[in-house]
């Protein structure tokens, strides 16, 4: 699997983290991942968590064109932007391909490939509602970094898992970032 992961500029960047955490901690069927931030990405990152660590992904610059997954023949299979901006679910939902991360969600809706945005923003306005409406209409999947308790999570990160182990189901990517329903409480 291709998988392009883009690190939006809202507040939650702990998804982020916890996300290419997972990926990279993965021993065996590890996608090929793609990394890419916003322009505030990684600033609202350093804000939250310190500095970005370094993860054996390739990085792609917000300019770079020329990245295989800004065509839809290059085959990436899917994309997570996580957190989602609302601003960032605006562009996407109007096809405004102004930068690569952009450019990369309109490759994988004209495609039909998976696009998952995790939308991290409170509270929604009417404008924010109907872009989730087209952007949904238009195969995405919109994915509210809202998190579960009936795992009963003890830590922020057994918290962060429950939406982070949801984005890698709709990947498609097999995880155990949490308990499924019906398997009690997190040990």
């Amino acid at each position: 699997m291709k998988l392009v992961v883009a690190v939006g500029g809202a507040s939650g960047s702990i998804y982020a983290r916890r996300l290419l955490d997972g990926l990279a901690s993965m021993k065996t069927d590890r996608p090929e991942v793609a990394l890419c931030f916003s322009k505030s990405g990684a600033e609202v990152w350093r804000h939250e968590l310190g500095d970005v660590p370094s993860y054996p992904f390739r990085r792609y610059d917000l300019n770079d064109f020329r990245a295989p997954f800004a065509s839809g023949s290059a085959g990436w299979d899917a994309m997570a932007v996580i957190p989602c901006s609302a601003g960032g679910l605006a562009r996407m939902a109007h096809g405004i391909s102004d930068d690569l991360i952009g450019r990369a969600a309109d490759v994988m809706l004209k495609e039909r490939r998976r696009l998952v945005l995790v939308v991290r923003e409170t509270p929604l306005s009417a404008i924010h509602i109907e872009n989730m409406l087209a952007v949904t209409r238009a195969g995405a999947v919109v994915l509210p970094a809202s998190p579960s308790f009936y795992s009963q999570p003890a830590t922020i990160d057994a918290l962060v898992d429950t939406v982070v182990g949801r984005v890698l189901d709709q990947l498609g990517i097999a995880n155990h970032m949490m308990p499924r329903w019906g398997q009690g409480a997190a040990s």
